[in-house]
């Protein structure tokens, strides 16, 4: 489950950063000064797609990044990291190329 849910006016900025816009009542309203072309409706909705995914991944890294950290002093120069930790480590750093989001990760079991 995502913690950030994109909104239209996440996608709007992405698509035309320098237009101006305002949303009322789930319309959006585009000022006349307006010198780019104003999105459809289908290039709205696919440019949330995009950037909830890149949300979504961002938010799996965090969560990643921070189980690694748990960990970082295994890897200390005078600590012996057992094979059974390093296994854990790398699959933690591998977790991105299997899943794009937190609903659907099945992490690595932490050895104890």
């Amino acid at each position: 489950m995502s913690i950030k849910t994109i909104t239209i006016a996440d996608a709007l900025i992405s698509l035309k950063p320098n237009c101006r816009w305002t949303i009322r009542n789930d319309v959006i309203e585009w000022e006349e000064d307006n010198e780019d072309t104003v999105p459809t409706q289908s290039e709205i909705d696919a440019e949330i797609v995009v950037l909830q995914g890149q949300q979504d991944l961002k938010e799996l890294r965090q969560v990643r990044d921070r189980l690694l950290a748990e960990t970082d002093f295994y890897a200390l120069s005078d600590v012996t990291m057992s094979t059974e930790m390093s296994t854990y480590r790398q699959a933690l750093r591998d977790i991105t190329d299997t899943y794009s989001s937190l609903d659907t990760v099945v992490w690595p079991t932490k050895p104890e």
